[in-house]
């Protein structure tokens, strides 16, 4: 795939058109410039280049199930309030007065009919729109308050409860977007038979480190675990070791996105090791058979949705419980807000089916958090190198000497990685986890949408 066409913007700096030239010519040699992670004028262009006309997940419908629920979120760096109006819908309004520009809502979640202005009393519905203005038979006669409610996102939908918006009108649907995608995030989100719902609060933190680490990451990269998390295996009791054959196939060029599953050997528990109890809570009527199937002898999945967002699906034995007796899934979703060169605050959601009792929807929202929050085992040891990535990438001897990480692994000749022919999904699918397909598909994506005028 090459882009090289679209690189000759005049719009970019000879800096950057130079460096996504380079880009463009080696990525399919698995060569990407270190510096893309730690670049001030690279961020600003992914603002208005990616984050600015890809679609954003803000969330999921269940933390706003009311007429009036609302919560803040972002997409890219800009604060957008995401609501529930009067009749039911789902709006994602600009978080900005349209008189002077001050934000109207400061509260992260609540239950609001209006929002006021604080600087001069405008006042907006839960749908947007400009129901107030003081004094305005004075001030404003002839202001016709119909065109100046609260700016609205130009497209607004939802996939399996995930709330998604896109900043550009001309962009294709979110089911386009998404495209095949779908059949995998189908396994992970659309299986409940009454669907899925948050637990708790998402977490948020700070820290070092780029957005496309953790995207890249979560897209495919079980390469790291056996060394990054190798402490962690152990407090648990596991052994680090390479899974057989066939039970760990990567996705790669999927519609741009990427995601990893590691199969059930026989004599493990399918169904992302749900216990019996909510296995029953899953419909096969949701899904096709051969989802129905591969969900079946599923064990672990994770994944992301260019740009930010990612999941990871997994269970295995409840440490609250007796040896074999107990099994415990975690469904966290999260995603990799950027924040400046070089820093990223993470989202991280906890989902459990409806269905569920409180008693497991509790447990497992205590495993997610103990794996994969602010101070979970396995997220502790991503923050420590995703930093030192962006720290060598913002040297000045990465920018002059023109360095290159290598994401060569899965190329002919580098690994024994194959195709699988036989697979039932769609996707380029590799039959083990030692191949980058995954993180070359995200970065592939990532230079097209930067060189895309």
């Amino acid at each position: 795939m090459s882009y090289g066409a679209t690189v000759a913007d005049s719009r970019l700096s000879p800096r950057l058109t130079e460096l996504l030239g380079d880009m463009d010519h080696q990525l399919d040699r698995g060569l990407v410039p270190l510096s893309i992670y730690s670049d001030p004028e690279i961020y600003a262009l992914e603002l208005e280049r990616i984050y600015a006309r890809c679609w954003v997940c803000l969330g999921h419908e269940s933390e706003i199930p009311n007429p009036g629920d609302y919560v803040l979120r972002t997409i890219g760096e800009d604060p957008w309030i995401v609501i529930r109006d009067d009749s039911g819908t789902v709006h994602v309004l600009f978080n900005s007065c349209r008189h002077r520009g001050t934000q109207v809502c400061p509260a992260d979640k609540g239950n609001a009919s209006v929002f006021q202005c604080p600087y001069h009393g405008w006042t907006y519905d839960n749908s947007g729109a400009l129901v107030v203005v003081p004094e305005r038979l004075e001030a404003y006669q002839r202001l016709d308050l119909r065109q100046w409610g609260l700016h609205e996102a130009p497209q607004i939908d939802s996939y399996h409860g995930l709330i998604f918006a896109c900043l550009d009108p001309t962009a294709p649907s979110l089911a386009e977007y998404l495209g095949d995608f779908r059949w995998y995030m189908d396994l992970n989100f659309g299986m409940a038979r009454s669907g899925m719902e948050v637990v708790g609060e998402p977490h948020r933190w700070v820290m070092a480190g780029d957005w496309k680490s953790g995207a890249e990451n979560f897209s495919g990269d079980p390469y790291h675990t056996h060394s990054l998390h190798r402490s962690t295996v152990f407090v648990r009791g596991g052994a680090v070791g390479r899974r057989p054959l066939g039970l760990h196939p990567n996705v790669a060029d999927c519609n741009g996105h990427g995601c990893s599953l590691i199969l059930s050997s026989p004599d493990q528990p399918g169904f992302f090791a749900y216990p019996p109890e909510v296995v029953s809570l899953l419909d096969p009527q949701k899904v096709t058979p051969a989802q129905w199937d591969l969900a079946s002898r599923m064990q672990f999945t994770f994944g992301t949705v260019f740009p930010n967002l990612s999941w990871v699906h997994s269970g295995g034995p409840d440490p609250g419980g007796e040896p074999g007796e107990r099994r415990l899934s975690y469904l966290s979703f999260r995603q990799w807000q950027p924040r400046g060169p070089g820093q990223i605050e993470v989202w991280s959601w906890v989902l459990v089916p409806k269905e569920a009792s409180e008693e497991y929807k509790e447990r497992s929202y205590r495993l997610a958090v103990s794996r994969f929050g602010p101070s979970g085992n396995m997220e502790q040891d991503d923050t420590v190198v995703w930093g030192s990535i962006a720290r060598a990438a913002r040297s000045t001897y990465a920018r002059t000497a023109h360095l290159k990480i290598n994401l060569q692994m899965g190329l002919e000749g580098m690994s024994e990685a194959k195709v699988l022919t036989d697979w039932p999904g769609p996707g380029l699918v590799y039959d083990r986890e030692l191949e980058e397909g995954s993180q070359r598909t995200i970065l592939r994506h990532w230079l097209a949408e930067m060189t895309r005028p």
